[in-house]
């Protein structure tokens, strides 16, 4: 069945032509859709492949990162990591990308991703043989997913159940390797969910491939425990899975030869229908699924040789299913990713290996359930540990969440007058803060919005100004509203010139963004650097004076003052991009 290994050909997306445009000319959508088929294609790949796509992928990171869209540069990242985590010799690399991750969308308040984070990390700790850390990880991620999260209206409700269905499945995917099934179900369904509103036919094929995954896992832990009606139960149900993403798999990104079975290309959709009904029409397909011309997962290596081995036993080659089995040991000895199901290869290799002695045999036999009941009981405590765990993580969250609703601003979600004066004043006695520039913005034309359109549109207004401002700056910058259509923001460590350009990109990313989200609103920002033996006071009356010049320049800038100018007497109560200075009346 050489066809088996016949090269990807015109469906396969690791193939396409670049195009002739620059990166620098594409979208920012454009930079998320070509990654994720970057990693659909790379983790089917063999390793030459995989480090292909990880090259293109790192370019487009590197182009979100100079365009600074933190849910673009978000993105980026998690796929960059997850394609490095699926990489043999590059399973490192991804730790920093994960740590950046983590930070960047814990930053941006992009909880979605921040659990993703999490989840990609207890995958990680996995890989690195640390169970313990793995619950953690997955606790807090799974704290952060059960809270009711709105959706992020910058990226859209589709783009937005899209990743925090890949957030469930990538936690799932954790507790299927943990083997906390029932757990892992729940996620699963959750994420069936999203999928079924919001997901596409790569989304799909992704959820249910995974499943599948799940379901096999179970199965076989289910056997070890003598529950042998309900493990068929799961192959059953895991087979028909196969069947039904047949459709949703021809219009997926992964790479795939188009007039195949994607149960000959997917090892895992092949296992699923020979544990179902083990036979020997299996044997080549699983032969062929077994030595594909691609890095293939630990899951997959092992739930294909137990698959093979079963039907090579029905078949009446019992010789060769230990070769296969022993063979997979060999390969996985080192690997700690897959610790339930490596019980499972272990206990289907001593199964078929013949030993001298009938008592042996039955000592053993007893032995061994004695130990899976063991093993039953521990995998019993890992989920009431992971259970607490997670209640832990939930009251921490509800902590923090009540912490920082008394310093931040209920509509905006920045920091608020309060939080503003502590950090204010922390940095006015912190060395490491000079120099430090301190920059108050002013919303041009904010009165007619809500005197045309409604108070809503305006709240809308403000949150998606408090949101630019705070993707636009650095993660040291602090933002936080003043009062009204005001805000603050303080730059520790920018000169005044740093700050001013800084600033300028602000005003530029707000005077960009669509009508219907701003309704023609601008910004003029005032900038000034903090003088020695200067009061909090003093500094923000700098700043305020200066913001009243960029006023007086027609709004939807920055004015930087070095001097020490102070504000106007007569600075109005009213809406400040009406006000006129008096020579003009």
């Amino acid at each position: 069945m050489n066809r088996g290994c016949a090269p990807l050909r015109d469906d396969s997306t690791a193939v396409r032509e670049e195009p002739a445009t620059t990166l620098s000319e594409v979208s920012d959508a454009w930079l998320v859709g070509r990654a994720r088929e970057l990693n659909a294609v790379g983790q089917h790949s063999d390793p030459a492949g995989q480090r292909s796509t990880i090259r293109e992928a790192d370019n487009l990171l590197a182009e979100a990162q100079r365009r600074g869209e933190p849910r673009i540069v978000a993105q980026l990242l998690r796929h960059c990591a997850s394609m490095r985590l699926a990489t043999p010799g590059m399973v490192e690399t991804a730790d920093p990308l994960l740590d950046e991750l983590l930070t960047h969308s814990r930053r941006h308040g992009l909880d979605v991703l921040q659990a993703d984070a999490r989840a990609l990390r207890g995958r990680r700790a996995l890989q690195n043989g640390s169970e313990d850390t793995a619950l953690t990880e997955i606790a807090h991620g799974l704290a952060m997913l059960d809270e009711e999260l709105v959706p992020d209206r910058t990226l859209g409700r589709r783009s937005w159940e899209r990743l925090l269905a890949t957030a469930l499945i990538d936690t799932g995917l954790v507790l299927t390797q943990l083997g906390v099934y029932e757990m892992a179900d729940e996620v699963m369904a959750r994420a069936h969910q999203r999928i079924r509103e919001s997901g596409g036919p790569h989304e799909i094929a992704v959820h249910m491939i995974n499943r599948c995954r799940m379901l096999l896992g179970w199965g076989l832990r289910l056997e070890r425990i003598g529950q042998d009606e309900e493990a068929a139960a799961r192959f059953a149900t895991a087979s028909a899975i196969a069947v039904a993403v047949e459709g949703p798999w021809r219009e997926s990104l992964f790479p795939r030869v188009s007039d195949r079975p994607a149960a000959e290309q997917m090892p895992v959709l092949g296992a699923a229908h020979a544990l179902a009904q083990p036979h020997a029409e299996h044997i080549e397909r699983l032969e062929v699924l077994r030595t594909l011309d691609r890095a293939i997962h630990p899951r997959e290596k092992i739930v294909v040789a137990i698959a093979l081995s079963r039907c090579l036993t029905q078949a009446g080659q019992g010789e060769r299913a230990v070769r296969v089995l022993a063979e997979t040991r060999a390969d996985l000895d080192t690997d700690t990713s897959e610790p339930t199901l490596r019980i499972s290869l272990a206990r289907e290799y001593a199964l078929l290996t013949d030993l001298d002695s009938a008592d042996v045999h039955e000592a053993l036999r007893e032995y061994a359930v004695e130990l899976e009941n063991e093993l039953w009981t521990m995998r019993q405590a890992r989920l009431s540990t992971l259970v607490t765990r997670l209640e832990n993580s939930r009251l921490s969250h509800k902590h923090d969440a009540i912490t920082r609703q008394a310093l931040q601003d209920p509509l905006t979600g920045l920091s608020n007058r309060r939080a503003l004066d502590d950090r204010l004043e922390a940095l006015l006695n912190d060395p490491d803060a000079d120099p430090l520039a301190v920059a108050l913005v002013d919303l041009d034309g904010f009165k007619g919005v809500n005197d045309q359109c409604s108070h809503a549109e305006g709240d809308d207004v403000l949150r998606t100004v408090a949101a630019t401002l705070r993707d636009t700056l650095r993660t040291d910058d602090f933002v936080a509203r003043y009062g009204g259509d005001e805000f603050v923001v303080l730059l520790p460590g920018a000169t005044l010139g740093a700050a001013e350009a800084a600033l300028q990109r602000t005003v530029e990313a707000v005077d960009r963004l669509p009508d219907d989200l701003i309704h023609g609103v601008t910004l003029s920002i005032g900038v000034v650097a903090m003088r020695p033996q200067e009061s909090a006071a003093q500094v923000l009356a700098r700043a305020d004076a200066a913001m009243y010049q960029a006023k007086r320049g027609g709004g939807n800038r920055v004015a930087a003052l070095a001097g020490g100018a102070i504000p106007p007497p007569d600075r109005p109560s009213e809406d400040h991009s009406v006000w006129i200075p008096p020579d003009a009346l």
